[in-house]
């Protein structure tokens, strides 16, 4: 690859089941890189090709290919558009100049939809939008067009209208030119020219003038060109709509049926003619080593620059690492890992082509290669050369928002951990934790399904079984009131007894502060050498609970008096003393139960403010207030972590997908009575 004014890198994004992967397979069959059209729904994509992926009917991870088409060279992406996989796509957005945004001409715009449009816009990515599916039965372009303009942050621009509807569409017509084109029945993806429809005539002008408009008004010359003429040539109308494009102010619309390679010879077109090259974007700002701003064009004479953005296991090549490249070239055997601080050595170069990879001698800006078995680099390092460091920022990513409690079959603990370790070498949005209190191993992910797939991919690659259970809500026990109780622990069975005496004040502190042990012993009555036993007998006491065997907080005990026996006391019996006169002084100064409260920042349209608000009441849940942001509303909220176990997968049922939230900790309060009866009793029962 010499002239990089002729590649172009793309993501294909959009709503689950949209078609994207079918609509991946037909630009490569249509463009010849591939002999035949694969279908995922019966497992012959080129492109989702894990057992997995082929199971569920969905993609999950990222997969890559490229074709040429009309001297152009195209790296694409096919990225999933399920809720659980959102991070994959959000790093595409991340990395690629271009995007083809597919909206299902039935389903429409839907949750993940408007998630992905604001990927889209927050980097200000250059796109096309295809509408599919036109031919299924209630398949409504009107309508998908009417959607995306009032739901949207985007702005389309109609290129190409449809010839007949639902079961009939059979063509279209490229509104910039006004030439007609019926689709190839046999699955080509390639047009003929007809004659324009004699219904579709003045749809047409409407369109055209619409398109006009639009473009006139990316550029101060261009409106004044149409004020002056009425209209634009098709050079302006071209010169005008690639940069609109550039700049992100609007989205040209194509039309087709991935599944039928319909419109997919005029999508190609409109990729090569539109969407940038690597030269046409702005240049990549980081950081030099001494932190300050520099920047890179994306140009071959420039020192190389390159950043890491995927890592996946390959059953043959083993770890292997997939990087963009943003400036000059990378070739020969090594390179600086200016995140790291080391140099890397590599032994080949590939360019991933679905589950393949194609060797290569060198890769320059936008091109999309793979590096197998590098030691110490990983996901969102940036790779550069030696002689002139550059840093760019780290991969943004969504925060998990649901976890489990994982465990693994007896005698296979310490090669499950090991297994998820791996895992989050390819996944960067799974964290996996220890919660102190309940000892247990926390796996995190954006939904359940995430974390299902997370267990089945483990058991396929390392023969190991991943259980998953709802975690334990880490309880804490504390008191009410205030009490002075006698412990007193006498045991005699012949030859040396045990005795320990000792007489205690409980009390609570303030929420946070933990425990508190005063020695208030005048004179002897307890021998110095035995108080620190006492004290030790209730930690311990506190540590296992009295209610319902949960820890034991903000209390503080005074040790006031006691006695002792000359030959019959020892530590051990004034251990047991104190572990007595705590418990039964806990009881009388009455136990409560604490649970841990998030804050939870929930973000949903407006439609669904009711919904949420009712739902949080429902869970005991708090509203502290409301927010607005980019045509969403905010809702501020603490909410007993107990009630929110699987919030993830509740807010994705009541939003339709379109409401996300964060969580952090915000403080524990007492639980009331009757839900903490029932935590009391199924302790009781266990």
């Amino acid at each position: 690859m010499q002239d990089f004014s002729k590649l172009r890198n793309i993501a294909i994004i959009g709503h689950g089941s949209c078609g994207k992967t079918s609509l991946a397979e037909a630009m490569l069959y249509t463009a010849g890189k591939i002999k035949r059209l694969g279908k995922v729904d019966d497992g012959t994509s080129t492109l989702d090709f894990e057992e997995e992926e082929i199971h569920r009917n969905v993609s999950i991870n990222t997969s890559f290919d490229n074709y040429s088409w009309k001297k152009h060279t195209v790296f694409l992406m096919d990225t999933p558009g399920d809720d659980n996989f959102i991070n994959e796509t959000l790093i595409a957005t991340q990395v690629v100049d271009g995007a083809v945004f597919i909206v299902g001409a039935v389903l429409g715009v839907k949750g993940q939809t408007i998630k992905f449009a604001d990927f889209i816009t927050a980097k200000s990515l250059p796109s096309l939008i295809m509408i599919n599916k036109l031919d299924r039965e209630r398949a409504d372009f009107e309508r998908t067009i009417a959607q995306i303009s009032e739901s949207l942050p985007l702005n389309p621009v109609v290129l190409h209208i449809p010839i007949g509807e639902e079961e009939n569409f059979r063509g279209l017509v490229d509104i910039m030119s006004g030439k007609a084109y019926l689709f190839d029945e046999k699955g080509s993806g390639l047009l003929t020219e007809t004659d324009v429809p004699d219904d579709l005539v003045a749809k047409v002008a409407l369109y055209r003038d619409n398109l006009m408009e639009k473009v006139a008004e990316t550029d101060d010359e261009l409106i004044e060109k149409f004020l002056e003429d009425g209209e634009l040539s098709l050079e302006d109308l071209k010169a005008g709509l690639k940069n609109g494009v550039a700049t992100g102010t609007i989205v040209p619309v194509c039309i087709g049926v991935a599944t039928q390679n319909f419109g997919t010879a005029a999508l190609l077109d409109a990729i090569n003619d539109l969407l940038p090259s690597p030269l046409d974007r702005p240049a990549m700002v980081g950081l030099d080593m001494a932190g300050e701003l520099i920047e890179r064009t994306h140009s071959a004479d420039e020192k190389f620059s390159a950043r890491v953005f995927k890592t996946m296991a390959d059953p043959y090549a083993g770890r292997l690492t997939i990087i963009r490249v943003y400036s000059g070239t990378l070739s020969g055997d090594s390179f600086y890992n200016s995140s790291k601080g080391k140099d890397e050595r590599f032994g080949h170069l590939f360019i991933p082509e679905g589950k393949e990879q194609r060797p290569v001698d060198s890769a320059g800006p936008g091109m999309i290669v793979a590096v197998a078995k590098l030691k110490e680099t990983t996901t969102g390092d940036t790779l550069c050369d030696g002689s002139a460091p550059i840093i760019y920022d780290d991969l943004k990513l969504m925060e998990p928002v649901i976890s489990y409690a994982v465990t693994g079959n007896k005698g296979e603990e310490e090669k499950l951990y090991s297994s998820i370790t791996r895992m989050l070498d390819e996944d960067l949005t799974l964290r996996l934790t220890r919660e102190q209190q309940t000892g247990e191993i926390l796996l995190s992910g954006v939904g359940q399904v995430h974390l299902e797939v997370v267990g089945s991919r483990i058991k396929r690659k390392f023969g190991v079984e991943m259980n998953l259970a709802l975690p334990k809500v880490p309880y804490k026990e504390t008191i009410k009131g205030s009490t002075r109780v006698q412990g007193k622990h006498k045991k005699q069975s012949g030859g040396r007894g045990q005795f320990g005496d000792c007489t205690i004040e409980i009390s609570p502190l303030p929420h946070g502060g933990g425990f508190e042990f005063e020695d208030k012993i005048v004179g002897g009555v307890i021998p110095q050498q035995y108080r620190p036993a006492v004290e030790k007998g209730i930690l311990e006491a506190m540590e296992k609970g009295v209610l319902a065997g949960y820890p034991m907080v903000d209390i503080k005990v005074a040790l006031v008096d006691g006695s002792f026996h000359a030959v019959d006391s020892s530590e051990m019996a004034f251990k047991i003393a104190g572990s007595l006169a705590f418990k039964k002084g806990s009881q009388e100064a009455g136990l409560i139960l604490l649970e841990p409260y998030l804050n939870m920042t929930i973000k949903v349209g407006k439609e669904h403010v009711g919904d949420i608000m009712g739902d949080l009441n429902s869970r005991r849940g708090k509203v502290m207030g409301m927010d607005a942001d980019q045509g969403r509303e905010v809702i501020n909220a603490q909410v007993p972590m107990a009630e929110v176990l699987r919030y993830a997968t509740d807010l994705t049922a009541m939003t339709g997908g379109l409401g996300s939230f964060t969580t952090s900790f915000s403080h524990y309060e007492e639980v009331p009575p009757q839900v903490a009866e029932k935590i009391v009793a199924a302790y009781a029962a266990e």
